[in-house]
């Protein structure tokens, strides 16, 4: 308990002394709950006065999470002379009932299909070199009813598209030509850029950010043009069928202006002028092609890169295809950035599998905003606490931790009935001996005496 009071002095100046007191009973239950994290759960495993109505009063108190999370970052987390970058990601919570704020059907990754539930955008900060993601704003995904009732005339007419005739191929007669540099961002992406420019303003010249990585989602013009208004460059992924145009050269035969691209390229069959890197793994081979290209979605060539995956055997090829906006980045560069990506998406496990994430059943917006930030909150806390674990055991986890804090829990309630304290060799003795019955790797824990 002691060292979790001492990770809360950090962040102290941005509570009062009531509501500090209170997140560090929140904190120490859900390191040693282990059912579902929620309200009633918590008050049954805290200590010293973590009543259910204190834990209801945190919950419902409004907290500046964006400021915490900062504060707790540069404290205990970040390391100056390492390089970061940008990821963000949505993150659907399932929910069955229909009081929960801004609940409503949101398309879930992991069932791969649209869910009743509520939805949160996350950026975070990855350490390039630790490849770690550490999450630093959460916002809620609330709808608004104009944008609910466009999303239904949309997929109305698309309805209605199917039971009429098939579209006409071609263009549609009487259309024009529309500036792509001119962009109207639709609601998401307006979010998306509020969420982005908070990050920004929050962490100022602290940490020298260019990089955003996005998931497939977000491969697009309209998120790319978001994401360079903010003066940063977006990495992401384009569709495996997304047309890619070299700029036009040599002499333009007829009238009219110079053609702006070239013969369109077959990703599976690329030029070896492009090919960076060719590597043989067993029966496969890794081709890796990168160019300035252009895709007609976009009004900029885009720095690209391909990698092509080639079965020697059968010869059969699958390829994925991924960009930057910045022209002068490296291809493996791209391609570690794009991947560091993915570190958000364990933390978005943690939260749900440990933390409580999947399990909140508060309905009111501001419970609702502290039960997700407490998740994420203490994905960092956790990272913080591991620490010191991982520097004699690299493979501490938070099982582990869990487990060394339910010890805890359990040694004190049994001391707490002796007649006498033990001695304190003994008395540490016997905290490691029960946190090891839990732990996932017991070889880290002194053994017993035979």
């Amino acid at each position: 308990m002691t060292e979790i009071l001492a990770l809360l002095q950090n962040i102290a100046p941005l509570f009062e002394k009531t509501t500090l007191r209170q997140l560090s009973q929140v904190v120490f239950g859900m390191l040693v709950t282990s059912g579902r994290i929620t309200m009633l759960g918590l008050s049954r495993w805290t200590e010293k006065g973590g009543s259910y109505r204190t834990i209801q009063r945190l919950y419902h108190t409004v907290l500046d999470w964006k400021a915490i999370q900062w504060l707790l970052f540069q404290k205990r987390l970040m390391k100056a002379a390492d390089e970061y970058i940008i990821a963000g990601d949505e993150v659907v919570v399932s929910k069955a009932g229909k009081e929960t704020h801004g609940v409503d059907r949101f398309f879930a990754g992991l069932q791969q299909q649209v869910i009743p539930g509520v939805s949160f955008f996350a950026f975070s900060l990855v350490n390039v070199k630790e490849e770690q993601s550490y999450p630093l704003q959460i916002s809620q995904i609330v709808k608004s009813e104009p944008e609910k009732a466009a999303r239904k005339t949309k997929n109305e007419a698309k309805q209605a598209q199917k039971t009429t005739e098939k579209k006409k191929p071609g263009r549609p007669k009487g259309s024009k030509n529309k500036a792509k540099a001119e962009v109207v961002l639709n609601a998401e992406l307006l979010r998306i850029q509020s969420g982005l420019h908070s990050l920004l303003e929050t962490v100022g010249t602290t940490i020298p950010l260019c990089y955003v990585a996005l998931d497939g989602h977000f491969g697009n013009y309209p998120s790319a043009y978001m994401v360079r208004q903010q003066n940063l460059h977006l990495i992401s992924k384009l569709r495996h069928d997304a047309g890619l145009y070299p700029a036009f050269e040599g002499d333009h035969p007829g009238k009219g202006p110079k053609p702006k691209y070239g013969a369109k390229l077959d990703v599976r069959n690329m030029d070896a002028k492009y090919l960076k890197q060719s590597t043989t793994d067993g029966k496969f081979r890794n081709d890796i092609y990168q160019g300035q290209f252009f895709n007609k979605e976009f009004a900029f060539a885009l720095n690209v890169v391909i990698l092509l995956k080639t079965n020697l055997a059968t010869n059969a090829q699958s390829h994925v295809i991924l960009f930057s906006t910045d022209l002068e980045q490296s291809f493996d560069q791209i391609i570690h950035f794009y991947s560091l990506r993915f570190q958000i998406e364990f933390n978005f496990r943690d939260a749900k599998q440990y933390w409580g994430l999947e399990d909140f059943m508060n309905i009111k917006d501001t419970a609702v905003t502290n039960a997700a930030n407490l998740a994420f909150f203490m994905v960092n806390i956790s990272q913080a606490l591991l620490q010191p674990f991982r520097q004699t055991q690299p493979d501490f986890s938070i099982l582990d931790l869990k487990s060394h804090y339910q010890g805890y829990r359990y040694a004190t309630e049994t001391i707490k009935m002796l007649p006498q304290k033990p001695d304190p060799i003994l008395l540490a003795d016997i905290f490691q001996r029960i946190a090891h019955l839990g732990a996932i790797h017991p070889r880290f824990f002194p053994s017993p005496n035979p």
